[in-house]
């Protein structure tokens, strides 16, 4: 059930009291506490297990509140908040010099953006201020995509959880640095390199590519990660009867279980939308299935999958796969 306007007023005031309160984005939901409270903002470290130097992502109402948070912003910021923003897209940009260190992992840079969640967005305007609000879970785990997710990860360490049903991209945000002349995607995301090229004029780089770019959230080599171990395979082994006790678990685009498979094995679809939307629910899924090993399918090649990739990759190293 969504939640109501009794409740996001609750949650303003929560957050207004330095507590912490989990709230729907359309990427993933969030762990918002008072971006300009430290101590709140400590809280959020705490409750997820997250590494100090791991900088947090602060949401805004609108693209307006860039001015209390960075500066030296570049035209293109301004360009890309009017073309994205609400939506799936995180900026980083120089800091303003009252900006926390704690908040930013102790760099010059910040991330912005404006969620497109309807519950989201009623929150920043009651709270009117910046929430800063990483994934809703343990650090390097599952990210989650609905309230009953982010129940079941942090439970009693939120002192309120907002229902906005299940979150409508289901992956994390493209984090773009624009912090250093160049455009940068620290991040893959459902807002894509051509896009972004679209509106800007030119085409931004890779990570590999850039020296000395900042530090973001989910950019570790293991992240996303079930407990149970994981690997990609390709469709002729998932054809073949890998494990006849039935301890593995499958997640396809487009190869159905051939009927012998006693294990689960969900089939998402060739749709890379719905697939990116499900992603994190199957995995929880899968997770809690009780198998041994969980199999993915090998994507497609084209550049539409880089995000989904992206987050497939960090979560086999995260369970310890190959």
């Amino acid at each position: 059930m969504n939640a109501t306007p009794e409740d996001i007023a609750r949650a303003a005031a929560l957050l207004r009291a330095g507590e912490l309160v989990a709230l729907p984005t359309e990427t993933v939901y969030g762990l918002g506490a008072d971006a300009s409270n430290a101590q709140a903002v400590a809280k959020i470290f705490a409750a997820k297990g997250r590494p100090a130097d791991h900088p947090l992502i602060v949401h805004l109402a609108d693209a307006d509140g860039i001015v209390e948070w960075a500066r030296e912003i570049p035209k293109e910021a301004i360009a890309l908040a009017r073309a994205f923003w609400p939506g799936p897209l995180t900026m980083i940009l120089k800091k303003e010099a009252d900006v926390s260190d704690l908040l930013t992992g102790g760099q010059d840079t910040v991330g912005l953006r404006v969620p497109d969640h309807p519950v989201a967005l009623a929150l920043l305007r009651a709270f009117n201020g910046g929430i800063a609000a990483p994934s809703a879970n343990r650090f390097g785990r599952i990210s989650p995509t609905t309230a009953a997710h982010v129940a079941e990860e942090l439970g009693e360490s939120v002192a309120l959880i907002l229902d906005g049903g299940a979150c409508q991209v289901g992956i994390e945000s493209t984090i773009l640095d624009l912090s250093r002349g160049e455009p940068v995607i620290l991040r893959p995301g459902m807002i894509g390199a051509d896009a972004i090229a679209a509106v800007i004029g030119r085409r931004p780089r890779l990570p590999q590519h850039a020296e000395n770019a900042p530090r973001v959230s989910g950019a570790l080599a293991a992240h996303y990660a079930p407990r149970t171990a994981m690997r990609m395979a390709s469709r002729a082994e998932l054809l073949d009867p890998i494990d006849p006790t039935g301890e593995h678990a499958v997640l396809s685009h487009s190869v159905e279980s051939p009927g012998d498979q006693p294990g689960p094995w969900i089939v998402s679809g060739p749709d890379v939308a719905h697939f990116a939307h499900d992603l994190y629910a199957n995995l929880r899924a899968l997770d809690a299935s009780g198998a041994q090993l969980i199999l993915v399918e090998e994507l497609p090649p084209d550049a539409a999958w880089d995000a989904v990739r992206d987050r497939l990759g960090r979560a086999v190293v995260g369970s310890g796969g190959e």
